[in-house]
């Protein structure tokens, strides 16, 4: 997976780091081009995304490799001697189908199969733990493939309307607006069902994001926006299935599941058909569909655990070109348009004795892992615990300039409709509309600059 330049490089940095001071450490590992603290990874190539921790003892490593070759596993229709249990009703058939290169999916052109783009569905009213609402008949998610003998839920037809504007230096950009129609439905739907697109995001670092301290977080919660400047963050409280209580929310595009390895089952069942103890009822439960075998749980509470901590364990690529006059520029465009309001650059994880590795470490991931009102036009119009339709979990923007070496393209926003930096910026509304103002009346040049920074996290 690593090439021997990646090794040499690494090692070089590390002997660096031995020559300094422990004073002399700290100041350099604070540094923001460290993203993942002492989980930095020095690679920028195609691999950049699925380098495993630093310092993992044996043990850790071989559990590791067993959840990344878990990963990449195809899983079939039962009955079957390996990775059994597919569907009967599923998206896709295996994790790195989605998340290529433990990256981020990309939303398909019309005409395209859906492979990375998948559909949640819910009706209005609340679950018993206050979620989203399941589609009866459906469930809570459409899944458009199903195993042979059984019949797929429906399909979607995706189609974009495109629309030209100009900056005022005189600069044109193009934007894009998909719409969504469901097709092939095996049985009618009830009224008022809401639909939500969402693609796969990118899996490295959430080790680290889910050791940050819940006060940290909360710590900059202003529902009700009290200092006055636009930004109202909320955090999204959702029922965690181990703990048989709400707790908060980190994880997925509302902050929907409150732990990687919950957000890993929920991904197992829905997208796969895969059942495991978090989730042991088949999702097409009470549907015609449901296969009616005695095999569950299919996925072994160890493999659960090594796929989670597989992700756990996924280093952040670190920045690069930091000291270029352009990027430094374009971070001073970055913090002057207040885009760090939300997309808050440092973060500092908790004292953690039992996983060291993600212990008390100073990392940038550019999240405040908030809920904030993104506007109408970004409006899913779903509800998702505490999360209205217009709001979202502000995304993690590490890595984000390695998307087109990693993943080949630069799709990005919930449901991939932009394809640049520059289009995801154009559609920021709600809380995000001070900052997109503020690149749009940029000159051509600070707007490179701070596209460039972009590209360099």
């Amino acid at each position: 997976m690593y090439t021997l330049k990646y090794y040499i490089c690494f090692a070089l940095t590390l002997s660096l780091i031995g020559c300094k001071k422990p004073g002399k450490l700290e100041e350099m590992q604070e540094k923001d081009w460290y993203a993942g603290g002492t989980q930095t990874v020095f690679s920028s190539g195609s691999g950049a995304f699925g380098a495993a921790f630093n310092g993992l003892s044996g043990t850790e490593m071989f559990v590791h490799g067993v959840g990344d070759l878990a990963f990449e596993s195809t899983f079939v229709s039962a009955p079957a001697p390996k990775n059994s249990g597919l569907g009967p009703i599923f998206n896709s058939v295996s994790c790195v189908s989605c998340h290529i290169g433990d990256g981020r999916g990309k939303a398909p052109e019309p005409g395209e199969p859906m492979i990375s783009l998948l559909f949640r569905l819910s009706v209005p009213g609340q679950d018993a733990h206050g979620g989203p609402l399941d589609v009866p008949g459906y469930g809570g998610q459409l899944q458009q493939r199903a195993v042979f003998g059984s019949q797929a839920e429906g399909n979607v037809n995706i189609s974009y309307a495109y629309a030209t504007y100009t900056f005022p230096d005189g600069t044109t950009y193009q934007m894009r607006t998909p719409s969504y129609t469901l097709t092939n439905l095996y049985a009618a739907l009830p009224g008022g069902v809401m639909i939500s697109p969402r693609v796969a995001p990118p899996v490295f670092g959430l080790g680290l994001l889910e050791a940050i301290p819940d006060a940290n977080i909360l710590a900059r919660e202003d529902v009700n926006d009290a200092n006055g400047d636009g930004i109202s963050g909320k955090a999204n409280w959702v029922w965690n299935v181990l703990a048989h209580q709400k707790t908060l929310g980190k994880f997925g595009w509302k902050a929907g599941n409150p732990t990687v390895m919950q957000q890993t089952a929920s991904a197992y069942l829905q997208d796969m058909g895969i059942t495991t103890f978090l989730f042991p009822k088949e999702s097409s439960y009470d549907q015609p569909q449901y296969d009616n075998l005695l095999d569950d749980v299919e996925l072994s509470d160890s493999l659960l655990y090594a796929v989670s901590f597989y992700m756990k364990t996924l280093a952040v690529p670190a920045r690069r070109n930091v000291q270029n006059a352009d990027v430094q520029k374009g971070k001073q465009l970055f913090e002057s348009a207040k885009c760090s309001a939300c997309h808050t650059p440092g973060q500092r994880t908790g004292v953690n004795v039992a996983f060291k590795q993600v212990s008390n470490q100073l990392i940038f991931p550019y999240t405040d892992l908030l809920l904030h009102d993104m506007g109408p036009e970004l409006s899913d119009n779903r509800p998702d615990f505490a999360a209205d339709g217009a709001e979202w979990r502000t995304p993690p923007l590490w890595g984000i300039g390695l998307t087109e070496i990693v993943n080949g393209h630069s799709n990005f926003l919930h449901d991939g409709r932009a394809r640049t930096l520059t289009e995801a910026i154009m559609w920021h509304g709600g809380e995000g509309t001070v900052s997109r103002e503020a690149f749009r009346n940029m000159s051509a040049a600070d707007r490179a600059a701070l596209l460039k920074f972009l590209k360099s996290l």
